[in-house]
């Protein structure tokens, strides 16, 4: 008879001590070993990379200032002539005209600081009476600018401007007249009044009166 091969016993004690579980525990299952964390996989409680975002465009250079221009001078201002109103009137009416235009003026809104009065012949009656108490506290009335003032046109240069200038052409020779007339109408800011002889006023400033 053909022998048969058996695999060999091994004895219940060779195979070594038999672990038994603990009576109520279980035997702990082996955990995966974690493998790589890809960067598409948010850690717990972290939240995810968001859309790539586009690369910001490319910044153009700013072009450098441009160098200021020099300063050009400044023309010369140049102060428009006042507006010239001429009233008819004999040289004995000459005052009494220009104390009209003074009273249409101060009815119109005009300020009595605003106004001043020049005669070529006689004194206003109200120069005549405060030169009596003394140059220095006439002056005064008209530096003060808070009236009508009333002057003599040879004192026309140390008379302030005011937008408004009356003259009365009340006397004294033509070529006074001619010489004081301009300086009145430097003197008017606004307004120049002239009221005499309209041959004698416009050969003194001119025929485009």
């Amino acid at each position: 008879m053909p022998l048969i091969s058996e695999e060999p016993q091994i004895p219940e004690s060779a195979q070594g001590p038999r672990v038994t579980p603990a009576a109520g525990r279980t035997a702990p299952t082996p955990r995966p070993v974690p493998g790589p964390r890809s960067a598409a996989t948010p850690r717990p409680g972290r939240p995810g990379p968001g859309p790539a975002r586009p690369a910001p465009p490319a910044q153009r250079p700013h072009p450098a200032p441009a160098a200021p221009a020099p300063a050009r001078p400044k023309p010369p201002e140049n102060r428009s002539a006042p507006q010239v109103q001429l009233i008819p009137a004999p040289a004995a009416g000459a005052l009494d005209a220009a104390e009209e235009a003074v009273d249409l003026l101060l009815d119109s809104g005009r300020a009595p600081g605003d106004i001043l009065v020049l005669t070529t012949g006689e004194q206003h009656p109200w120069a005549a009476h405060e030169l009596s108490f003394g140059e220095a506290a006439y002056w005064a009335q008209h530096d003060a600018g808070d009236d009508v003032f009333f002057a003599d046109v040879s004192a026309a240069d140390r008379a302030a401007s005011r937008p408004v200038v009356v003259v009365a052409v009340n006397g004294d020779a033509d070529r006074t007249v001619a010489r004081t007339l301009p300086a009145a109408r430097d003197r008017a800011g606004a307004l120049l009044i002239v009221c005499g002889d309209p041959q004698t006023i416009n050969s003194a400033l001119g025929a485009g009166v």
